[in-house]
């Protein structure tokens, strides 16, 4: 009698029963996928193709985007990656408290979040006025706008990279100590590679919120204007017309790195 495949489902062919329950999530998750794609089928049916053009400001808009964007993916993972371990593997008292207080960025509304970081690293604020005389203001510029980025994604990196640490088996941690390697040696050879999966998960969605970060970068750092800023001021000056192109193009450039991450660390995985 031949012995079922994993892959194969694990009730008769005859069982009508089964058939439904097999095939009614897979209907509701088809019509999940389209009611969530719908809103982008329609932007490339209203985008008027024929008179697809950028406005000024936009390549500039695109260039603050990506090269600061990548500056706080950066940062983020040097910052978000000890932050993360560190929860994963110390138990401590207080500790319930510490991570609901790394979810507040998260949890506080964009433009609060702003107005918080404006208070703070304003000129005006605790931190802006010690750094106002050391020649660094954190109002309207670039390092604003990095700060800004930073806030509103790194919880989610660290959630993600939290996770994917608290995934690695203790037990193979525990017999690369017996082999005598340290614990660099252990983080880099053994940790890492079986993590990295919540890793890029954790680096894309940093990415893209860092990307897409609006109501923040509003307040703290409206110059320069990226992409998602820009595309309001379009909105306001222009129309929707001058908004489509320059959002084709948000998608053109925030979507490869998340997909080469994945693509990437599966294809790892395989090995």
């Amino acid at each position: 009698m031949r012995q079922l495949s994993f892959m194969e489902p694990h009730f008769s062919p005859h069982d009508r029963n089964g058939r439904r329950r097999s095939i009614m999530p897979a209907i509701l998750g088809l019509l999940v996928f389209f009611f969530m794609l719908a809103p982008f089928a329609a932007l490339a049916l209203v985008t008027s193709w024929g008179k697809f053009h950028f406005v000024a400001g936009d390549g500039d808009a695109i260039r603050v985007s990506l090269f600061y964007s990548l500056a706080s993916l950066t940062i983020i993972i040097c910052l978000g990656t000890p932050l993360a371990w560190w929860l994963a593997n110390y138990e401590f008292r207080g500790k319930l408290l510490v991570e609901a207080l790394i979810l507040l960025p998260l949890l506080t509304p964009p433009l609060a979040m702003g107005i918080l970081l404006a208070s703070f690293y304003g000129p005006y604020g605790a931190a802006g006025a010690g750094l106002e005389r050391l020649g660094l203001t954190l109002t309207n510029n670039p390092e604003a706008f990095v700060l800004a980025q930073v806030y509103g994604a790194m919880p989610y990196y660290a959630i993600a990279a939290r996770a994917a640490f608290e995934g690695v088996p203790r037990e193979l941690e525990q017999i690369a100590m017996t082999l005598g390697k340290e614990p660099w040696q252990i983080f880099l050879q053994v940790t890492l590679p079986l993590s990295r999966l919540g890793l890029a998960a954790g680096m894309a969605l940093a990415w893209i919120r860092a990307m897409g970060e609006f109501g923040i970068v509003l307040i703290i750092a409206y110059f320069p204007q990226g992409i998602p800023v820009k595309l309001w001021v379009n909105l306001q000056d222009t129309g929707l017309s001058s908004v489509y192109p320059l959002l084709w193009l948000f998608f053109i450039i925030a979507m490869p790195l998340p997909l080469l991450l994945g693509i990437l660390s599966r294809r790892r995985s395989v090995f």
